[in-house]
């Protein structure tokens, strides 16, 4: 993993390459961003800076024999730490991160923007608790006390500190005071609400945003050969999860855009006839493809406020003739209502409610707040 297989997040790719050129590396680092996010992918990239031997003007350079072995998740000076759980085969103070090691290389390679339900599916832990322990932090002290092998720092990446047991925490708060010398700690979390004070208060804390759209579609773009308009339907969705946006490639119908222009205008007409019928069409679509359609929705109204407030050149619309048009059949009231419409059809979508009655119900009122 190297900063340029990231999308985007230009000015936190130059921060951290900064960190190196001046020599300003701090010995314990959190790299905070929600799921979906590239703080996993980060970290792994700075692991692959700091051991470079070969480095380019803003990165490492992904060939020398230490990027090599990074990028296979191989190398001696770089360590892992994840939650795990008990498994039929792995049980007691032998379910560490040692154990899963090659499910874990599977996951970070294939999916570095994934979350901790991905990470269960890979390696078979589905349904149970994640932890990490205080046998792990043993592990951990006697691994760092141990001299480089071939690089120049150790790295420790401690992927979602906040599934830490405080056992296992207090255990290494000396460790991540006073590490060994050339010893770099990277904690990876989605969460850093949840991790003890203690431990916030040894990092220094790097924020990592969620992607923007035209990262996200970009990426989708380059890397999945998705046509743009696929890509940009995504991304307007996904609020920034890049591990969802890839998640839905294959489930995202291509036609969302003009789905729900034509909803829109059967709500503004009042044809509930068609509405009826629209509602047996999208009992029949797939869960993915009803929510989409609300989201889609919240991200029309955006752009429609957007349109409205002289903020044209930010509309991220795939149809922005259409916006135009939408937008000037409503004000600031009746966006507020549809937004509110789209987000409680969704919320009951989310709680397993009939989407029959959930689509006829928002249909309505969409007609009603119309009229308005």
């Amino acid at each position: 993993m190297r900063f340029t297989d990231i999308p985007g997040l230009q000015s936190t790719k130059e921060k951290l390459y900064r960190t190196i050129e001046s020599g300003k590396i701090a010995h314990a680092q959190m790299f905070a961003g929600p799921e979906g996010s590239a703080n996993l992918a980060m970290a792994m990239a700075y692991a692959a800076l700091l051991n470079c031997t070969n480095r380019t003007a803003d990165d490492a350079c992904g060939t020398c024999p230490s990027c090599s072995k990074i990028n296979k998740l191989i190398h001696p000076d770089v360590h892992y730490v994840f939650p795990v759980s008990a498994t039929k085969n792995v049980t007691g103070k032998e379910v560490v991160s040692d154990a899963f090691i090659a499910p874990w290389r599977e996951f970070a390679m294939q999916q570095p923007f994934g979350g901790p339900v991905e990470w269960s599916a890979v390696y078979g832990g589905e349904n149970k608790q994640l932890n990490i322990s205080r046998e792990e932090s043993r592990g951990m002290i006697r691994k760092l006390s141990l001299k480089a092998f071939e690089g120049e720092y150790k790295v420790m990446i401690i992927w979602l500190p906040e599934y830490m047991h405080p056992s296992a925490a207090n255990a290494i708060l000396k460790l991540l005071e006073e590490p060994p010398e050339k010893t770099v700690f990277l904690l990876v979390t989605c969460d850093q609400e949840q991790i003890i004070g203690t431990i916030l208060s040894r990092v220094q804390l790097l924020k990592i945003r969620p992607f923007s759209k035209e990262e996200i579609a970009g990426y989708l773009t380059a890397k999945h050969q998705l046509e743009s308009s696929k890509a940009s339907q995504i991304s307007s969705i996904t609020s920034g999860n890049l591990n969802e946006a890839i998640r839905l490639i294959n489930e995202v119908e291509d036609d969302t855009d003009k789905s729900f222009q034509e909803w829109m205008r059967l709500c503004f007409s009042n044809n509930y006839p068609q509405l009826v019928n629209w509602a047996e069409q999208f009992f029949a679509s797939t869960k993915i493809n009803q929510k989409g359609l609300f989201q889609y929705g919240i991200a029309v109204l955006r752009d429609t406020l957007l349109m409205q407030n002289d903020g044209a050149a930010l509309v991220n619309a795939h149809d922005p003739t259409f916006v135009a048009r939408f937008s000037k059949t409503l004000n600031l009231e009746k966006v507020e209502a549809l937004y509110q419409i789209f987000n409680t059809a969704f919320y009951h979508l989310e709680r397993n409610g009939n989407p029959k009655i959930i689509f006829l119900d928002t249909s309505l009122q969409i007609s009603s707040a119309f009229r308005k």
